[in-house]
């Protein structure tokens, strides 16, 4: 059996679609959770309640942590570590590989231009001392022989089916709805993005590798990533937009808007991540499984012309 704790979020997905290649026994679990194969066992899950928690991962040889919460720094700060406590300890005490799905705001922001698993830990922001705090919590435990798991760390996402995404709300949406295209930051600096379906694919090859455990891993990534420019460029190209418009909000927009909207609000304390070159790599996976991320063009084929 493998679990997964927040199965209905884009990752939790992607997961999901990949996990038959190794089980045919898969648990989603969340407070409402959606099969995404017939086969699925479906099971209803407060993650901050240990008992329940406990009950969810009980029988699995590998859980995933794919949570995605309300963006807002108050609820993460109240409710990240208990999650990641209750994970933890209920794993724990079902001896049960974990896998814990992160990000990169944890990352020293002078270290951005080249981000490797080595790169330093010095959040600059309030949620990027959340994520540290539960990183830690995660490695302290295999430290101590607590659990067996790791960490596989991503950047910011793009790919089909995904209403969350800075790039794909601020920039593919507004195009589809006639709108300006949006960026935070400076638009000639270099950004990294994960396509969510190699996100998955990779997530479920850690958790089903033995010689993966007791790591932080870069999950796949393409190379030389766009500029806000080009990205915005490429989207409106492949959109058929010929005369594509834009707006930039800064660090000082971005606070003023934050006194109006309250997802500004929230990333005005991220900018740091789009007023300089952002780029991630992977080369570690990469190397270890043979395996090549999505080039960005595909990427983009995929989302403005499915198939």
């Amino acid at each position: 059996m493998q679990t997964i704790l927040g199965s209905g979020g884009i990752i939790g997905i992607e997961l999901a679609k990949n996990l038959p290649k190794h089980t045919d026994k898969i648990r989603l679990v969340s407070r409402k959770p959606k099969k995404v194969h017939h086969s699925n066992e479906l099971f209803p899950c407060d993650l901050t309640n240990l008992e329940q928690v406990k009950n969810a991962v009980k029988g699995s040889d590998v859980v995933y942590l794919t949570v995605g919460l309300d963006y807002k720094l108050k609820v993460w700060e109240e409710i990240w570590p208990k999650i990641m406590r209750n994970a933890i300890d209920a794993c724990a005490y079902h001896d049960c590989k974990m896998v814990f799905f992160d990000n990169v705001y944890m990352y020293d922001k002078d270290h951005l231009g080249n981000m490797t698993e080595d790169t330093p830990i010095n959040p600059p922001s309030g949620k990027g001392k959340v994520r540290a705090e539960i990183a830690d919590m995660m490695t302290n435990a295999w430290e101590k022989g607590t659990i067996t798991g790791l960490i596989a760390r991503a950047p910011d996402f793009y790919g089909p089916n995904n209403d969350k995404s800075m790039l794909m709300v601020s920039v593919y949406n507004n195009f589809k709805s006639g709108k300006k295209a949006n960026w935070l930051g400076k638009i000639d600096c270099k950004h990294s993005f994960i396509y969510t379906p190699d996100a998955g694919k990779a997530t479920a090859e850690l958790g089903n590798s033995k010689h993966a455990i007791n790591q932080v891993w870069h999950l796949p990534t393409a190379p030389d990533p766009l500029t806000g420019k080009e990205w915005i460029d490429v989207f409106a190209r492949e959109m058929g937009i010929k005369k594509p418009k834009h707006q930039i909000a800064g660090e000082t927009m971005a606070g003023i808007m934050g006194l109006f909207n309250p997802l500004m609000k929230e990333l005005a304390e991220m900018i740091y991540q789009f007023d300089r070159d952002f780029v991630f790599k992977s080369d570690k996976y990469e190397h270890f499984f043979g395996d090549k991320p999505t080039s960005y063009a595909d990427g983009i084929e995929s989302i403005i012309r499915p198939k």
